[in-house]
């Protein structure tokens, strides 16, 4: 009986190495036994898994998409309500998606829509802006009267400046309300036109003088016989931007300010600089603080200045002499002075004597006109803004800022801060004729780091990388919430329906070989010790695995030892054929047991 076990086992082995390889010659791969459990289910098992995992799948792709940032663009923003009503009116006839965001303002559709759609409503006129325009005016009916057409022009010129003024960037809308005289005949009757602008600014936004003279300019050209001071401008906030400066007011304005603060900057720079590679920079701290005159003085001067000998500049000099020989009139005047002489009574006549000169009768006469030139200065002096007429400089130096090799701490002297202070006068241009005061002290700098009392929270939301962070983090954790609902909620659910109770025991194969070897041991046994298992314990051991068992083993299992032993060697060869993996396990179980006994 000894060699009937033996042919039995040989036999099974021939028939394994006929079917296909032992698995204890090849390990099996570690999915073989789910895809054999698989393999086992039923058709609507299969229906019903597969179901299960396409329904998982597009939960998992629309989570998936939901989780990315939607691909929209602005189409517009800053609408008003009744522009944002009839584009949203076409979006919806014509079924394509949208979005309103700020209030209803800001109209959101898909990216690759957006240029398309712009013109589409450019066409139709949309977005109006709130305003009318020229178009207004192609609208006019027949037999308007004249005052009509003239306040439909006024309203389209009204509307088209508004529009114009709402292209800047730092402007959202804009309105503007003209006042247009009516024209006369009369000179001295005339009116000069005015116009008013509203302005709604960008948060955050605001306009510089030249944008502002640019509007007041864009508005005045527009209309006739308008001055731009005439164009008076105010924002959202009731504050007039076109204000005149006063000359007599003592604030400065942003420009004065801007210079200031800019030169202070530069005062400052040049300190750091020099400083900075004496003490080192961390170990000074610098402030200036400039005094400027912005007044604006135009002054002409004439001056006279005397013209002295002997070099004194004649421009012209006029001279008149007059010389004659006429007798000089002499005698008393009078009557008798006219009367002729009375001859001489003296028989003796002196004896002549030449005339004196002022007897002679020389007359001479001279005047001179001199014009001297005149020393005249006409100065013409036009003073600079923005001089500087006082200067203010404060310097404190770190005394702890040197370490000896000994550890020992080295201050500035009061020498080193003099030499210090006289370098910053040499850099700055000191003028103690101005009143300038440039201090350098030494002080002990804190050592305290500057704390920070906010909350970790405030910190958080004050920082964009960290909340660009925390976005993704959360949007990371929605999809892993997701697939986790999913699992447990949708997938393990149907797997556990559609696989079999764990108490059901082993597969069929390890049923079909437990069944196999109690029938071949049983049919061996039986040969020589002559008792065997039952038939009825053999379809016990077949039937409690459950499921599908092959022929050839419940035939097998049916045999009792009173059967021939050809028929017994026939079934087993036939399920070597059929099931030869299930020999290989039964060969196995065999080795696995003589190796244990001995």
């Amino acid at each position: 009986m000894a060699e009937a076990t033996a042919e039995i086992g040989l036999n099974a082995a021939g028939g394994a190495a006929q079917g296909g390889t032992p698995e204890a010659a090849t390990k099996p791969a570690p999915w073989q036994p789910f895809v054999d459990r698989v393999a086992a289910w039923s058709p609507q098992q299969k229906l019903a898994a597969g179901s299960a995992l396409a329904l998982a799948l597009a939960m998992l792709v629309g989570v998936w998409l939901w989780s990315q940032p939607a691909d929209q663009a602005v189409l517009f923003s800053n609408l008003d309500p009744q522009d944002g009503g009839a584009i949203v009116e076409q979006l919806k006839q014509q079924n394509i998606p949208y979005e309103l965001a700020q209030g209803g303002s800001t109209i959101l559709v898909p990216a690759q829509q957006v240029h398309e759609l712009r013109l589409r409503f450019a066409a139709q006129g949309l977005p109006k802006g709130g305003t009318v325009g020229f178009e207004l005016l192609d609208q006019q009916k027949l037999g308007i009267t004249q005052f009509a057409e003239q306040v439909n022009y006024q309203r389209a010129l009204e509307g088209e400046l508004a529009r114009s003024i709402a292209t800047l960037a730092a402007v959202t809308q804009a309105r503007v309300h003209l006042a247009i005289p009516k024209r006369t005949s009369f000179l001295r009757d005339q009116q000069k036109p005015t116009a008013s602008v509203v302005l709604h600014l960008r948060p955050g936004r605001f306009l510089d003088e030249t944008q502002i003279a640019g509007i007041r300019h864009l508005v005045a050209s527009s209309i006739p016989n308008m001055d731009p001071a005439d164009v008076s401008i105010v924002d959202q906030n009731g504050k007039l931007l076109t204000m005149a400066p006063d000359p007599l007011s003592q604030t400065l304005s942003a420009k004065q300010l801007a210079y200031r603060h800019e030169l202070e900057n530069r005062y400052r720079e040049r300190i750091e600089s020099l400083l900075a590679p004496v003490v080192g920079k961390p170990n000074f701290r610098a402030e200036v603080s400039l005094e400027l005159d912005f007044d604006r003085i135009e002054r002409t001067a004439e001056t006279y200045r005397p013209n002295p000998a002997p070099n004194q500049a004649i421009r012209s000099q006029e001279i008149h002499e007059k010389f004659g020989n006429d007798a000089l009139p002499q005698g008393v005047p009078g009557a008798l002075t006219n009367q002729p002489p009375v001859p001489a009574t003296a028989p003796i006549t002196n004896p002549e004597v030449p005339p004196t000169g002022s007897a002679t009768g020389v007359q001479r006469e001279r005047s001179a006109t001199i014009n001297y030139e005149l020393d005249r200065t006409i100065e013409h002096v036009q003073k600079a803004q923005g001089a500087i007429k006082k200067l203010a400089v404060a310097v404190v130096v770190n005394q702890k800022r040197e370490k000896t090799k000994e550890g020992e701490v080295v201050i500035p002297s009061d020498a080193e801060l003099q030499q210090l202070e006289q370098l910053v006068k040499s850099a700055l241009g000191f003028d103690p004729n101005r009143g300038d005061t440039i201090t350098v002290r030494g002080v002990l700098f804190s050592d305290l780091p500057e704390t920070d009392n906010r909350a970790w929270w405030q910190k958080l939301l004050e920082d964009p990388e960290m909340l660009e962070i925390v976005r993704e983090l959360l949007r990371f954790l929605t999809v892993v919430i997701a697939l986790t609902l999913i699992y447990f909620g949708v997938i393990r659910p149907l797997l556990r329906a559609v696989a079999p109770p764990k108490d059901e025991g082993k597969t069929e194969e390890e049923a079909g070989t437990a069944a196999a070897s109690h029938a071949a041991g049983g049919a061996a046994t039986a040969e020589t010790q002559g008792g065997a298992p039952t038939a009825q314990s053999g379809s016990t051991l077949v039937g409690g695995e459950g499921g599908k068992t092959p022929d050839a083993l419940v035939h097998l299992s049916q045999l009792t030892p009173a059967d021939p032993f050809e028929e017994k060697l026939a079934t087993l060869r036939e399920l070597t054929q059929t099931n030869p993996k299930l020999m290989a396990n039964l060969i196995k179980e065999w080795l696995e047991g003589e190796e244990k006994k001995s």
